[in-house]
């Protein structure tokens, strides 16, 4: 009997980790594959923020980012990111891009949506990525601005 009550356990468990609802907004600046690109991808799951991801240049080298959450900067509703040497830049929605900013403004670039699939029917499809730019600020909006 302990077998069959570990078994249905383990099914549940299971079956809650597969429906666990995981999306991501990713949004660029310049042109994949060159030197200037840089892109930012924000995962949620369930809701919640998970993980943030910045990625530059022509090789997409990828670091990892501190969600430091919700703020404000000279009066615009963000929030903030930090990378592992604590620079710090600030996300903020303007319409359906992102400004992104640090304190000094030195750094201060503009984020648009990416699409993540197929071109033309080559790629895969990526079923957790937001579907367009509205979805994309939706999940930006409801997630880390919450």
């Amino acid at each position: 009997m302990k077998k069959a009550t570990f078994l249905a356990f383990s099914t549940l468990s299971i079956a809650a980790a597969v429906t666990a609802q995981i999306k991501v907004a990713n949004y660029s600046f310049g042109r994949p594959w060159t030197d200037k690109y840089e892109h930012f991808d924000f995962w949620t799951k369930d809701g919640k923020p998970t993980e943030i991801n910045y990625a530059y240049g022509k090789d997409q080298k990828e670091v990892k980012l501190q969600n430091l959450g919700k703020d404000s900067l000279n009066g615009s509703v963000c929030f903030e990111v930090k990378f592992t040497n604590n620079y710090v830049l600030y996300i903020i929605p303007r319409g359906q891009q992102l400004q992104v900013t640090d304190s000094s403004g030195k750094y201060n670039k503009t984020f648009s949506w990416e699409y993540e699939g197929p071109v033309n029917g080559i790629g895969i499809f990526c079923d957790v990525c937001a579907e367009n730019d509205e979805d994309a600020m939706d999940l930006i909006q409801s997630t880390y601005l919450k």
